[in-house]
C-alpha cells in the first residue's frame, strides 16, 4: 500500500566530512544543507573520477538503506549501493528530511511535499558536484522516489540522466485506489477509502473520526497535506517534460507499482530506456506475482539478493550514457 509520509523517532548521529578522492569501496557519512538543519546520507565510493548515484527513498518512514519500521527490512537500497559500486558507480544513499539521522532539517516530517522533495535532491546534488569532484549526478527514484527524481528533473542543472524505478505511470490517487481494490483484506472498507481519495484529490479534508482504525491510520489528519499535494501530480506529464537521459526500470512481479505504469511512462518519452525485469518485485527481489504471502514476505529479508538484472541494467545505462562519457 502508498504510505504518507508518517511520524517516526528522532535519531541522531556523528557525521563525517566527505574528501574528495575516497577510496574505492569506502564508505562515509556526508550531509547536504537542509530547510533548518543538515540532510545526512551514505556515500560509497567506487573510486576517483567514477559517476555518482544519488538514491532517492521511496514512501513513508523509510530510511537511506530502504527500511522502515512498518515491517521493511529488505535493505533494497543499500544493495543497490553496493552493486553499483561492484561496476564503478558510486552513490549516496539518505534519510529524508524530517526523520532518523535527517530530524534536524525540519520540525514536521510531515509538512512536506513532492517539491520539498526535489529541492533536497538539488542540495544533494550540489553538495556532491563540489566534494566528489563531478560535474552531474545521476538520479535514481524509487516508488514514490521515481515522482521526486522526475520533479527534480524539471530543473536539469547537474543532473546526467533519471533512473526511474517502480514509479508509478499513473496519478498517485489512482495507484492507491488499485492497490486498495487489490487487496482482498479492504473489502468491507473500500468505499470509505475511495471516498477519502476522492475528498483529497478535491481538495478537500477528510474527518477520519468515525473511521476504523485500518482506515484512519491511512488517512490520518497529519498526512492529508501531503497526500492532497502527492494526488496532484501527473507522472506521464512530468517525464514528457525532462530535458535528461531516462530509464524506466519496473519488476514484473511487482504488486505495488505494474508494468501498466512503466509503459505510460515509456510512452510519454519515447526515447526513454525500458527495463522490464522478470520475477522482481516492488522491493526488487525474485518474488512469485500471483503469492501474496511470499511476495510481501521478501520485504522483511536482507540476506535475499536483489533480483538479477536490476543492477546490471541500471549500470549498463549510466555506463553506456554519453553523459557519463564525456564526464
Amino acid at each position: 500500500m502508498w504510505r504518507s509520509a508518517g511520524v517516526i523517532a528522532r535519531v541522531g548521529c556523528a557525521i563525517l566530512a566527505l574528501s574528495t578522492g575516497s577510496a574505492m569501496g569506502e564508505s562515509v557519512d556526508l550531509t547536504a544543507p537542509g530547510p533548518q538543519g543538515d540532510l545526512a546520507g551514505t556515500y560509497l565510493s567506487a573510486g576517483v573520477g567514477a559517476p555518482v548515484v544519488l538514491i532517492v527513498p521511496g514512501s513513508g518512514p523509510t530510511d537511506r538503506d530502504g527500511n522502515n519500521p512498518l515491517g521493511v527490512k529488505a535493505a533494497t537500497y543499500r544493495l543497490l549501493a553496493e552493486g553499483l559500486a561492484e561496476r564503478g558507480i558510486s552513490s549516496v544513499r539518505f534519510d529524508k528530511r524530517g526523520m532518523f539521522a535527517s530530524a534536524g532539517a525540519v520540525p514536521d516530517p510531515n509538512a512536506v511535499t513532492i517539491a520539498d522533495y526535489a529541492a533536497d535532491v538539488h542540495s544533494w546534488i550540489g553538495a556532491l558536484r563540489e566534494k566528489a569532484g563531478v560535474s552531474c549526478v545521476w538520479v535514481l527514484g524509487h516508488s514514490e522516489g521515481a515522482l521526486v527524481a522526475l520533479q527534480a528533473g524539471q530543473k536539469p542543472d547537474g543532473i546526467c540522466g533519471l533512473l526511474l524505478v517502480s514509479g508509478p505511470g499513473r496519478k498517485l490517487g489512482d495507484v492507491l485506489r488499485a492497490q486498495l481494490r487489490g487487496n482482498p483484506a479492504n473489502t468491507p472498507y473500500l468505499p470509505q477509502m475511495l471516498d477519502a481519495i476522492a475528498t483529497l484529490e478535491a481538495g478537500g479534508s477528510v474527518d477520519t473520526s468515525s473511521f476504523p482504525p485500518v482506515v484512519a491510520g491511512l488517512f490520518a489528519p497529519a498526512v492529508q497535506g501531503f497526500l492532497r499535494d502527492l494526488f496532484s501530480h501527473e507522472p506521464a506529464r512530468l517525464i514528457a517534460e525532462v530535458a535528461v537521459p531516462v530509464i524506466i526500470l519496473q519488476g514484473e512481479s511487482d504488486l505495488q507499482i505494474g508494468v501498466e505504469d512503466a509503459r505510460l511512462l515509456a510512452a510519454a518519452r519515447p526515447d526513454a530506456s525500458l527495463a522490464l525485469i522478470p520475477h522482481a518485485n516492488h522491493v526488487l527481489k525474485a518474488a512469485p506475482a500471483d503469492d501474496l504471502a511470499a511476495n510481501f514476505g521478501t520485504y522483511a529479508d536482507p540476506s535475499l539478493p536483489l533480483a538479477p538484472g536490476v543492477v546490471d541494467a541500471l549500470a549498463g545505462f549510466v555506463l553506456g550514457s554519453k553523459t557519463t562519457r564525456n564526464r
